[in-house]
């Protein structure tokens, strides 16, 4: 596993969801200008999934995961009007909420049971949150329950969960019939900027109608 350091390496050995939301929130103020530094390739490469799978204009979407909005904004520049955002930190929602780019912004964690009814979203997309120290497998079922039938997911998934059981979890949703693949990335390196970092890959899953 990559040792990380500052800001990434904290977040990635947290204890618990408690204190990575702790940690996210010291990061909010400097998180996009460090994750630039770091050549941050999750966002675009989900949003270009996203854009491919799921028609301009289809509404609601989740950010889930949206950190400081660095998504949401690219998202209605693609043609998504109305986006929700979710996420374990409050300060980094805050910076996403001054931006003004989301419908409502939702400040909870990802893993757990969700308060939004079956079918609520015409897609979610969550990039950089399946990850070291952050949400496994686990998330899966409840974002397939609030993505409406014939919706998309989009997700990106560090290679070490990928190969931990996510794989595993993916392939028995798809078996089950609650959902298909419709695209998966070759493995890629998320920060070239940030030396060691373990490759992730990309999918896009299609809710089954």
């Amino acid at each position: 596993m990559a040792q990380h350091h500052g800001h990434l390496g904290a977040v990635y050995g947290a204890a618990g969801p408690q204190e990575v939301a702790a940690l996210y929130d010291r990061w909010a103020e400097t998180y996009e200008s460090e994750m630039a530094r770091a050549g941050y390739r999750h966002p675009a490469i989900g949003v270009a999934l996203l854009a491919r799978h799921l028609p301009r204009g289809a509404r609601p979407l989740l950010d889930a995961g949206a950190g400081t909005g660095l998504l949401g904004e690219w998202l209605e520049i693609v043609g998504y009007p109305e986006v929700e955002a979710l996420d374990i930190s409050a300060g980094m929602l805050e910076v996403a909420r001054a931006k003004g780019i989301y419908a409502r912004c939702h400040n909870l964690p990802l893993g757990a049971a969700l308060p939004f009814r079956d079918g609520a979203f015409a897609g979610i997309i969550s990039t950089g949150v399946f990850t070291t120290g952050h949400v496994g497998a686990e998330a899966l079922p409840e974002l397939l329950r609030i993505c409406r039938p014939g919706g998309v997911i989009v997700l990106t998934v560090k290679e070490s969960l990928w190969q931990g059981g996510f794989a595993v979890a993916l392939e028995a949703a798809v078996a089950s019939g609650r959902a298909g693949l419709a695209e998966m990335t070759e493995p890629y390196v998320s920060m070239p900027g940030e030396p060691g970092t373990t490759p992730s890959r990309a999918v896009a899953l299609r809710v089954t109608p």
